[in-house]
């Protein structure tokens, strides 16, 4: 990878799409693939101490869990203004939930399109900024909150079909 860029001649670059011939980014071109129902999950946690998870009801910025969920949905709205070669997609559903548990905050997002490109990046954003956000409204509590384990957990769709994380 000379001055940042791949290798042109790298296997594994010869399999990616975002790259041309010379080994530089591209935006893929999708206009030639048919409209079809393309759908993802993801997920990722929010670790915490005991304490703060107990304290998330009588946060005084409000209910951080609401307030995370509406984050990610409008986080998957705009994940092209986020992700330089990621495809506007017209989203059909956006879900996040948060789901409290003895180490943290579990945040799981579906996310559907009728589209010529995938939805797993929005799936995946969704997930992280909504996982920002409970770190933004527990931060006063505790500083060394973890946000991590982000995963796509499946995927339908698109060419190369299902997916799903073993």
């Amino acid at each position: 990878m000379a001055g940042g860029r791949p290798d042109a001649g790298d296997a594994a670059v010869s399999r990616l799409s975002h790259f041309d011939e010379c080994g530089a980014a591209v935006m893929v071109d999708v206009g030639a693939k048919a409209p079809t129902r393309r759908s993802a999950t993801a997920s990722g946690i929010v670790r915490m101490r005991p304490d703060v998870v107990a304290a998330l009801p009588s946060n005084p910025k409000g209910d951080a869990l609401q307030v995370a969920r509406i984050a990610g949905i409008q986080a998957a709205k705009r994940t092209a203004d986020l992700i330089p070669l990621c495809h506007p997609l017209p989203l059909t559903h956006v879900d996040v939930s948060a789901e409290v548990g003895p180490q943290g905050v579990r945040i799981t997002s579906n996310v559907s399109t009728l589209a010529r490109t995938g939805v797993e990046m929005e799936a995946m954003t969704a997930v992280a900024v909504a996982a920002l956000t409970v770190y933004d409204m527990c931060k006063a509590l505790d500083k060394g909150i973890e946000i991590g384990g982000i995963v796509l957990l499946e995927k339908r769709g698109g060419k190369s079909g299902r997916y799903a994380r073993e």
